[in-house]
């Protein structure tokens, strides 16, 4: 008696815990199911990355908000040429050869000016 107490109580931690079980109707249908009452770490781990997304938190969008207008700031207080030169290279993804082109001067005359420009920016974003 003992060992079929056993017996039944290992059939019931290895088998009847973890499947779900059906309720058939008198028709054969299913009318209830009844899940399992163990569950995997991994379907637990997937319906809780589906349940809640990543989504970055309030603190990291106000951050990157305040850094934004920063920069639109700083940018705004460069001249028409210097907003022009960082327009184009980094905006419009032009190469400084492209830019050096258009505006008829060598490269590292644009390189150059890149670099100057920011540094002012990265002193007005410090300020």
């Amino acid at each position: 008696m003992a060992y079929t107490q056993g017996d039944r109580k290992m059939r019931y931690f290895e088998n009847d815990l973890k499947t779900e079980r059906f309720v058939l109707g008198k028709e054969g249908q299913v009318v209830r199911v009844i899940p399992s009452r163990e569950d995997s770490l991994d379907r637990l781990m997937d319906e809780n990355a589906q349940q809640f997304p990543h989504e970055e938190s309030v603190e990291n969008t106000v951050l990157h908000k305040l850094e934004v207008d920063k920069l639109h700031t700083a940018l705004a207080m460069l001249t028409p040429e210097e907003q022009a030169l960082i327009q184009a290279l980094f905006f419009e993804e032009k190469t400084e050869r492209q830019y050096a082109e258009e505006l008829g001067v060598y490269r590292n005359a644009i390189h150059v000016r890149k670099t100057k420009i920011l540094k002012k920016l990265k002193k007005l974003l410090e300020s």
